[in-house]
């Protein structure tokens, strides 16, 4: 099966579990497996190794470690996964840090949907 036959698998990783729930009933719908959700960074790079999503879906304010940092470590995992960072503030609030990360794209909170997703992990 191509990633186009097959439905791609999502971790959601944030720390409100209302954008979790609500995020994962979303995708789920608009064509993603989802395959976990996890409200922090350290919880991330480890539902990462265990579950081996296709995505991550990461928040970028996130308690301890912020999802800049998750990123990066994500980027030296075998078989990393594409990381699309979301958060309730603008791209512009992170000036040129969304730039500089390992991350595939940034999508606002506002504007998610399967469909944005899709287009960024294409």
């Amino acid at each position: 099966m191509t990633m186009e036959t097959m439905r791609p698998s999502v971790l959601i990783v944030d720390d409100n579990a209302r954008f979790r729930a609500s995020a994962s009933e979303m995708l789920e719908v608009e064509g993603f497996d989802v395959v976990g959700s996890v409200a922090d960074g350290v919880s991330a790079v480890e539902a990462v190794a265990a579950l081996s999503p296709d995505v991550v879906l990461l928040d970028i304010q996130l308690p301890g470690m912020d999802g800049l940092v998750v990123a990066e470590r994500l980027a030296g995992v075998p078989d990393a996964p594409i990381v699309v960072l979301t958060s309730s503030h603008d791209a512009a609030a992170y000036g040129d840090r969304l730039a500089r990360s390992a991350a595939r794209g940034f999508i606002p909170k506002g504007a998610l949907s399967g469909e944005t997703l899709a287009q960024l992990v294409a």
